[in-house]
């Protein structure tokens, strides 16, 4: 123990303070003061994008569903009368023979606004897979991805943009990150994740609003008190020195750049909606799911983060961004819907929370008039089956469908293709009768739904191929064309 610095409750909550600013400030990036009702200064090029992770495998068959009448009755047949979605409680979309969850309908607006679109049946490939070449694979072939239908294994696989966990110890977002040279790392709001992960930084987490970000005691008005502000001046002096030791030099770096992000950064992430320094425009976006000043949803409270940030680009430094959020549970083995009604369950809460908070998000970019510039897209472990199991839900499967938002989305649009809804048929990895549970092959990659993202992210060919390296595998069909 340094005897200069005797042992006390308010030096045990600095150090545990400034031990998680440390981990935050491995990918340093620097903040300023919140933009107040206006349209926020931005770099002319500026992009970002944000993951949304749908951890536990989000059931993409009861998110978006086929209305033509031989597709729907296909469904509802094998889904059956507890967990197939009533075909006039489907939300319509327009220009497509598809409808929404009752659940998802704040999203309808956004898809006639032309800033929605779904990609039917992605998932992690190395290369381009039929039924016949999955079931003469061996074992240990590359065309079929490591530990299919293992939650942590799929997860890895969607977050590290590969087809095997032992390929790469990054994500594929953190490899956009390092590769096109962005000032900071991956933001997340969401802990930590592998999506993330760079080869020399780890993302920057952020917590959500109302929290508080900064050393206790050692910043702001605290340095009003004459101890508090000696130890500042004398922890300022250390960081000012240079060592032998490029470790120690390292360290303290690290610890005065936690210092500077959270001196910028912390009114913005404490302001809550209503706070005298909050955005009024964001505010105003985010009032549906907003309680006496508080926006109790995980999901909306995390964009809300993310907005405002957007909203501060110019201070947070850099004209590419990436954003990552999450939401959890939908692993949905038992009760996905209620023994009286397919509308009420697990699912039902989960997609009231996605719809509310994406819908939100967007209303908050279209109205500070960042829409075309900021991109947001849904990722998850993995598919559910199309057939139920026999505690009204549904179990791990491969391909599923995603969302993409904003204004820069060729929106009103599907892209992909859909699986055939054919127990056993030729998009169905099961051939004996035990296992024809409708885990649909996927017919897009991981890879090919990053690369469309990042090329308009402002990634070149060679770039993508640094980022994604399976992408090679599947020859000119580098673009799924949203975006």
């Amino acid at each position: 123990m340094n005897p200069n610095f005797p042992d006390s409750p308010a030096r045990r909550l600095w150090l545990r303070r400034t031990g998680g600013l440390l981990a935050a400030s491995l990918g340093v990036g620097t903040l300023g003061s919140l933009v107040l009702g206006t349209r926020p200064a931005y770099a002319a090029d500026y992009k970002a994008l944000v993951c949304i992770y749908l951890y536990g495998g989000n059931d993409g068959l009861n998110s978006i569903i086929p209305t033509d009448t031989s597709r729907y009755a296909q469904y509802a047949a094998v889904r059956g009368r507890y967990l197939s979605i009533p075909q006039d409680r489907l939300v319509g979309l327009a220009g497509v023979d598809y409808g929404l969850h009752p659940a998802l309908a704040p999203l309808a607006p956004v898809w006639e606004a032309g800033q929605l679109a779904t990609v039917f049946n992605v998932g992690p490939l190395y290369a381009p897979l039929t039924k016949k070449q999955y079931l003469a694979a061996a074992a240990d072939s590359p065309l079929i991805p490591e530990s299919l239908f293992s939650h942590s294994d799929q997860q890895a696989l969607w977050e590290n943009g590969t087809s095997t966990t032992t390929e790469t110890k990054s994500g594929w977002g953190g490899r956009a990150s390092q590769t096109l040279g962005t000032v900071n790392p991956v933001i997340s709001i969401a802990g930590n994740c592998l999506f993330g992960v760079e080869d020399l930084r780890i993302p920057l987490v952020l917590p959500g609003p109302g929290s508080s970000f900064a050393a206790a005691g050692l910043e702001g008005d605290d340095l009003e008190w004459d101890a508090m502000r000696r130890r500042r001046t004398a922890l300022d002096a250390m960081y000012a020195q240079s060592y032998a030791q490029q470790m120690r030099n390292f360290y303290t770096q690290q610890h005065e750049n936690a210092f500077d992000i959270s001196a910028r950064l912390s009114e913005i992430l404490a302001a809550e909606p209503g706070d005298p320094k909050a955005n009024a425009i964001i505010d105003a976006a985010f009032a549906g799911v907003t309680n006496n000043g508080q926006i109790d949803d995980a999901l909306a409270g995390q964009l809300y983060q993310v907005a405002k940030l957007v909203v501060n680009s110019a201070a947070v430094r850099g004209n590419r961004q990436i954003f990552f959020v999450g939401l959890g549970s939908f692993d949905t083995h038992g009760n996905q819907v209620t023994s009286s009604s397919p509308l009420a369950g697990i699912h039902a809460d989960l997609l009231t929370s996605l719809g509310q908070s994406m819908a939100a998000f967007q209303t908050a970019m279209n109205n500070v008039g960042l829409a075309d510039r900021v991109t947001a897209f849904t990722q998850s472990d993995f598919g559910r089956t199309f057939i139920p199991n026999n505690s009204l839900g549904t179990d791990h499967a491969w391909g599923n469908h995603h969302f993409i938002m904003g204004g820069a989305v060729k929106g009103g649009k599907t892209y992909g293709t859909h699986p055939q809804l054919v127990l056993g048929g030729p998009d169905d990895v099961g051939q004996e009768s035990w296992e024809l549970q409708g885990r649909w092959i996927p017919t897009s990659s991981v890879d090919q739904y990053a690369a469309t993202l990042l090329q308009w992210f402002g990634a070149s060919d060679s770039e993508l191929d640094t980022i994604l390296p399976n992408l090679s595998n599947f020859g000119s069909a580098r673009s799924l064309g949203f975006v």
